[in-house]
């Protein structure tokens, strides 16, 4: 009997691919699509065909085209609160949220990796660029990153379990090129085959993250001071949700030198200016960590970190504390690391573990 696989199909170019290497490996394949957010969650009139509407109808195109069934799963009220709701808190509360992260945490695969096996289907398929292998002598699933480092997204899934890797595959991950993604796409004659790949964050199509937060919680945010390191006022804010670690652009304030935001306190509601180098920091603690290629350490291990999406790995030093936090000394200081964000660690191209910088 085929082993039979479901495929998360979000009407891009490489869930679509994804499915076709699967049913050529011999899968018995369904495809499934997500629909996650209402129109006015993402400031689309109700009227309207919005984004995800069209992405429903390229991802069935695509399984048509494959001669597998396909179905839309709506998990609205879960995306809002483990994901829109999250989103929004962490900005309130001086963060800096990646709602990426917790997309595939939560609804892929977690949502959706339940209802695999209530459709008692032995896989959950994905077109993330990332591999998975099991390694007899750590008696570990290990994630690990795709071929191509350009496209390589295993920052993103630090969150997976042993069990989840287990029952999961990516056959992008070992794909040397988008391009060549593309062309299986058009052998097959996909309609996405040329289809962009998307930047922003799926419910603020727009990228205004502040606009979105108004709408969502139903008012303005309100303003306060900047401040500089010595607590001195430098003029007015809009809201801390309009600033993000690091940024340079948009404050508004005369000066003889360039100001950057250095931190956000939300009891106060003020945010601190300074300059470039006052962003670096030589360590930062993480919580909620997950680890993957081995137990949680008794000892100090060497890694090599990241601290956001596509960023440098930096050579570092992890140990954990009696309360489950990670401290993390790097070797080298590194630029603006931002509470809500993920720490992830690397040896060579495996994941240890990650997670949210606190």
């Amino acid at each position: 009997m085929k082993k039979k696989a479901m495929i998360a199909m979000s009407g891009g170019v490489d869930s679509s691919v994804s499915a076709a290497l699967m049913q050529e490996a011999g899968y018995d394949c369904i495809g499934v699509t997500m629909k996650l957010y209402q129109n006015e969650d993402a400031g689309i009139e109700r009227g309207k065909t919005c984004c995800a509407v069209s992405d429903v109808l390229d991802a069935e195109q695509a399984a048509f085209r494959l001669g597998m069934p396909h179905y839309v799963f709506n998990f609205t009220e879960d995306f809002r609160r483990q994901v829109m709701e999250p989103f929004v808190e962490t900005y309130e509360a001086g963060g800096t949220p990646n709602p990426c992260i917790d997309c595939n945490r939560y609804m892929k695969f977690e949502k959706l990796y339940q209802r695999a096996q209530l459709l008692d289907c032995d896989i959950l398929v994905t077109g993330h660029y990332a591999r998975v292998s099991y390694d007899e002598e750590r008696g570990r699933w290990l994630l690990k990153k795709g071929k191509d480092a350009a496209k390589d997204q295993s920052y993103a899934l630090y969150s997976l379990t042993q069990e989840q890797l287990a029952h999961i595959r990516f056959p992008l991950g070992e794909m040397e090129s988008k391009e060549a993604v593309r062309k299986i796409a058009e052998a097959h004659g996909f309609r996405n085959a040329r289809k962009q790949d998307s930047q922003d964050i799926c419910f603020v199509p727009d990228g205004e993250y502040a606009s979105f937060i108004a709408r969502f919680r139903g008012k303005e945010p309100v303003g306060g001071p900047f401040l500089d390191k010595e607590g001195h006022v430098l003029g007015q804010h809009r809201g801390i949700v309009h600033y993000t670690i690091g940024q340079r652009r948009g404050l508004g304030i005369p000066s003889a030198e360039r100001l950057y935001v250095c931190e956000k306190d939300p009891r106060t509601n003020t945010v601190i200016l300074g300059r470039d180098e006052d962003l670096y920091k030589k360590e930062l603690l993480a919580e909620d960590f997950n680890w993957i290629a081995m137990e949680e350490p008794k000892e100090p291990v060497s890694v090599q970190a990241m601290i956001r999406y596509r960023a440098k790995e930096v050579p570092a030093v992890a140990s954990v504390n009696p309360d489950g936090t990670v401290r993390i000394l790097f070797e080298t200081a590194v630029r603006a690391p931002a509470r809500g964000q993920a720490v992830v660690l690397y040896d060579g191209d495996i994941v240890i573990g990650g997670g949210r910088i606190c």
